[in-house]
C-alpha cells in the first residue's frame, strides 16, 4: 500500500472543508454520515456554536435547553412555539420520515367509483343499487386524498426543515473553506517568503538568524520585562544587520541634499546607503527609509515604555521583513562574493 505523504494542519483542514462542500452538494452522504464529518470540521477550527447545533441535529432537541429552542427557531422546527409544539427529533429521522411518507403516498391508489344514479336533477338526493347514495360511493375516494393533503403537507414541513438544516451546515462549511483557502494562501506566501529570507540570512547574515529564536521565546512568555528584551533584541538585529551588510568606516555617503556618516553608531545611515547602491527606484528607497525609521524609533522608545505583545509580535515581524527586502536588494551572486 502506497503511503501517503505527510499533511500539515492546515491542509488536513482545508481538505476536509472541501471533500464536505462536495458531499453536501452532491448528497454523497447519509444524514448522520454529514452530521458527524461537520461536527470534526468544527471541533478543528474551535467553532463550539456548530459543535453544539450539530449535537442537537444528531440526539434531538429538548424543550428545557435554551440552545435547543434558539435551533428550532432557525431549522423552522415549530409548527407552534407558544405551545412548544414542533419536530424536536434528531435530522436523521427527519429525513426518514420524508422518505417513509413519500413511498407512502406513491402506494396509495385513489379508488376506481363508478356511479349512476336515477334522477336528471342533480340537486335531487338518489339513490343507486342497494341504497347506494353519492356520498357514500365516493367516500373512499375522499379517504385517499385526505390521506394524500395529509401526508403531502408533512412531507412539505419536513422537506423545509431539511433544506434549512443542510443550508446551515452548507453556510458553515463554506465559510470554512474560503476562511482555509484563504489563511493557506497567505501561509504559502509568508512561509515561502520566509524560507527566501532565512536562506539569504543564514547565507550571509549568520549572526542576525541566531538572534531571531530568542525573540520568539521572549514573545510567548508575554510579560513586560520579556517584551522589553524583545524588543532590544530586534534592535540588535537591526544593528547586526547593518553590520553585515554595510560595515562601517569613517567614509561618507551622500543621499540627495544629506551626507551621512557611516561610523559603527551610525546603523541606519549604513543600511540607507546599502538600500541607496543598491535599489534603483527613489520611491521604494524612501519607503524603507520612513518604514526603518519608524521602527527603529518605535523599538528604541518600546524598551523603556508600556508595548503590548501584540504590538511587540507586529514590530518583530515588520524588522524581520523590512531586512529581508533589504538583503533581497542584493543580487545573489553579490550575496555569494559577500560571504
Amino acid at each position: 500500500m502506497e503511503k501517503r505523504p505527510a499533511q500539515s494542519k492546515g491542509e488536513h483542514k482545508l481538505g476536509l472543508a472541501t471533500d464536505l462542500v462536495d458531499d453536501i452538494e452532491l448528497g454523497r452522504l447519509a444524514p448522520e454520515n454529514l452530521l458527524l464529518k461537520v461536527a470534526r470540521l468544527a471541533r478543528i477550527m474551535a467553532d463550539g456554536r456548530i459543535s453544539d447545533w450539530i449535537d442537537r441535529e444528531l440526539g434531538g432537541y429538548f424543550s428545557d435547553d435554551p440552545l435547543s429552542v434558539e435551533w428550532m427557531r432557525k431549522t423552522g422546527r415549530y409548527t407552534d412555539e407558544q405551545n412548544q409544539i414542533g419536530y424536536w427529533m434528531p435530522f436523521a429521522q427527519i429525513d426518514a420520515q420524508i422518505a417513509a411518507n413519500t413511498l407512502q403516498m406513491q402506494q396509495l391508489k385513489v379508488p376506481n367509483v363508478h356511479f349512476a344514479p336515477s334522477s336528471s336533477n342533480p340537486e335531487e338526493l338518489v339513490t343507486g343499487f342497494a341504497g347506494l347514495t353519492v356520498s357514500t360511493a365516493t367516500a373512499p375516494v375522499q379517504a385517499v386524498l385526505r390521506q394524500l393533503n395529509e401526508l403531502n403537507g408533512h412531507v412539505s414541513q419536513l422537506s423545509a426543515i431539511r433544506s434549512k438544516v443542510l443550508a446551515l451546515l452548507h453556510r458553515f462549511v463554506t465559510r470554512s473553506y474560503y476562511e482555509l483557502l484563504f489563511g493557506s494562501q497567505q501561509e504559502s506566501l509568508f512561509e515561502k517568503q520566509r524560507a527566501i529570507i532565512d536562506s539569504r540570512l543564514a547565507f550571509s547574515c549568520g549572526d542576525v538568524l541566531k538572534k531571531v529564536p530568542s525573540v520568539y521565546d521572549r514573545l510567548r512568555d508575554g510579560d513586560s520585562e520579556s517584551i522589553s528584551q524583545a524588543l532590544t533584541t530586534c534592535r540588535r538585529i537591526i544593528d547586526a544587520f547593518a553590520d553585515s551588510v554595510q560595515p562601517p568606516s569613517d567614509g561618507t555617503v551622500s543621499i540627495g541634499d544629506k551626507v551621512l556618516k557611516l561610523t559603527a553608531s551610525h546603523h541606519q545611515n549604513r543600511i540607507n546607503a546599502f538600500v541607496h547602491a543598491h535599489c534603483p527606484s527613489a520611491s521604494r528607497r524612501r519607503r524603507i527609509r520612513r518604514a526603518l525609521d519608524d521602527i527603529y524609533d518605535r523599538l528604541n522608545t518600546g524598551v523603556h515604555q508600556d508595548v503590548t505583545a501584540e504590538e511587540a509580535r507586529f514590530l518583530f515581524l515588520e524588522t524581520y521583513l523590512l531586512i529581508g527586502e533589504v538583503l533581497a536588494l542584493r543580487p545573489i551572486d553579490e550575496t555569494a562574493k559577500a560571504s
